[in-house]
C-alpha cells in the first residue's frame, strides 16, 4: 500500500543556480502544503550548517528528506542518508544537476518535479563508495579534474567562464598521464587523457561521459580515454552530451564492482565536489540509496 508523506525535512541552498533555488521552492511548497504534507524548512548558511541540519533530519521523526539545490546539496545530503531508510528527494535547482537527471527528474519544470515527490514512489539505487564517502553520478580523475582544480584555485571570473578559461589554460600544456588501475583484482598501467568512474552516466550538467550506466546494476563503469592530441579533445568534448563519444577508437569501458584510481598529482572530482587525491578505491553499494523518483 502506497504511504502518503505527512511530515518532511525541506533542505534548501539559497544560491544554487544564481538563485533559482528560491523560485523553486516557492512553487513547490504550496502544491506541498496543498497536499496536507507538513513541511520543516531548513537552510543552512554554509556546508557545514547544511550539513548538520541533514544529520540531524536522518534521525528527527519525519518521512524524508528534501534538497533543494544543485548536484552539491545532493552530494551533502547523500553523505547523511545513505545506508538508511530514510528516502532522499530531490527538487533540481543548480547548474548541472546530474543526479536529478540521472534518476528521470524533470529538471526545468518544478511542479512536475514536486509531483515525483507527491507520488511517493521510493526507487532503490545503488551509490558509490570510497571509504566513508559516498557519491552518486561520477567520479572525475583525468584532465576533467584538473580543469576543475584551476578553476577553484582562480577568484574571477564567476560561473561558467570561469571554467571555460580554466580549460582554455590547461590545454596548453596538458599531456597525456600515467595511471595505475585495480579493476577487481586486474592490474593495468596505462596511459590516458581522461579516466572516470560513473556510477550514473553523466556529469558536468549532462556531459554523459559514463553513457550506459545503469543505477541498480551492482556495477561501477570505469571510462578510459586514451592519448588524444589537443585538437582532437576539443573536437570530442560536444560528443559527450550525447554519449556518441564511446565510438571514439580511444574509448574503452569496464564495468566493475570495485576498482583503485592511481595517478601522481591528480584530485579526484565527485558530483562535482573536491573529494580527494589519488589513489583512491571506489566500490558500487547495491540499493544504497532511496530516491523518491
Amino acid at each position: 500500500m502506497t504511504r502518503e508523506i505527512r511530515e518532511i525535512a525541506f533542505l534548501t541552498n539559497p544560491t544554487a543556480g544564481k538563485g533559482r533555488a528560491g523560485r523553486v521552492r516557492d512553487v513547490a511548497l504550496p502544491l506541498l502544503h496543498g497536499a496536507g504534507w507538513r513541511v520543516r524548512l531548513l537552510e543552512g548558511r554554509d556546508a557545514a550548517e547544511a550539513a548538520d541540519l541533514a544529520r540531524k533530519a536522518v534521525v528527527d521523526d519525519v518521512d524524508a528528506l528534501v534538497v533543494c539545490g544543485g548536484d552539491g546539496l545532493v552530494h551533502l545530503a547523500l553523505q547523511e542518508v545513505a545506508g538508511t531508510d530514510l528516502p532522499l528527494g530531490i527538487l533540481p535547482a543548480g547548474t548541472g544537476n546530474d543526479a536529478a537527471r540521472s534518476v528521470g527528474i524533470p529538471l526545468r519544470d518544478p511542479a512536475a518535479a514536486t509531483a515525483r515527490l507527491l507520488a511517493w514512489r521510493p526507487r532503490r539505487i545503488d551509490l558509490a563508495r570510497s571509504g566513508d564517502r559516498w557519491f552518486a553520478t561520477v567520479l572525475a580523475a583525468g584532465f576533467d579534474a584538473v580543469v576543475n582544480e584551476r578553476a577553484n584555485r582562480m577568484s574571477w571570473p564567476r560561473g561558467q567562464m570561469r571554467y571555460n578559461l580554466a580549460t582554455v589554460a590547461e590545454l596548453r600544456t596538458f599531456e597525456p598521464l600515467h595511471y595505475e588501475l585495480d579493476l577487481d583484482g586486474e592490474h593495468q598501467q596505462i596511459e590516458a587523457t581522461l579516466v572516470a568512474v560513473g556510477n550514473g552516466p553523466s556529469f558536468g550538467g549532462g556531459l554523459r561521459i559514463a553513457e550506459g550506466a545503469s543505477l541498480d546494476d551492482g556495477l561501477l563503469e570505469v571510462i578510459v580515454i586514451g592519448p588524444v592530441t589537443k585538437p582532437e579533445l576539443v573536437r570530442t568534448y560536444p560528443k559527450l552530451f550525447k554519449g556518441t563519444h564511446v565510438h571514439h577508437p580511444q574509448f574503452s569501458r569496464h564495468r566493475v564492482r570495485r576498482v583503485t584510481v592511481a595517478c601522481p598529482g591528480i584530485v579526484g572530482y565527485a558530483d562535482g565536489e573536491r573529494f580527494g587525491a589519488l589513489p583512491l578505491t571506489v566500490e558500487c553499494v547495491p540499493g544504497a540509496l532511496k530516491v523518491l523518483a
